[in-house]
């Protein structure tokens, strides 16, 4: 009477062991047809252009900043205004590395149209 137990949790695990087994083999899938290859397709028109939105109205005046002493081998390049999505943010000053026969042209605004335009600092 033990033994049809006993024969019986044998063969139920060895069905579920093989069960297991088929159901954890991989499974190869042939593809119907050949893999596409990308498609490149070439704009009709330009592309375009980054939106700059440009200030109507001109910077606030600068703020008084104590200049730095003098340092050698570098000007000072004054804080300014500069627009920022919409709004002009205070930029601080700061020190650029002089250039041997170059003159350091400051920052500045300037009026474009009905426009300000910023012109950044540089070596002339």
């Amino acid at each position: 009477m033990t033994r049809k137990p006993l024969r019986s949790s044998l063969a139920a695990a060895l069905l579920a062991s093989t069960a297991t087994a088929a159901l954890a083999q991989p499974v190869v899938v042939e593809p119907n047809e050949a893999p596409r290859q990308p498609m490149v397709v070439e704009p009709n028109e330009p592309p375009q252009q980054p939106v700059m939105v440009a200030p109507t109205s001109p910077p606030p005046p600068p703020r008084e900043e104590a200049a730095p002493p003098p340092r050698q081998g570098y000007v000072w390049q004054s804080g300014h205004w500069r627009w920022d999505r919409g709004v002009y943010v205070w930029e601080p000053g700061h020190w650029e590395e002089a250039r041997s026969g170059y003159n350091w042209v400051p920052g500045h605004w300037v009026e474009d149209g009905p426009n300000w335009r910023w012109i950044p600092g540089h070596w002339a």
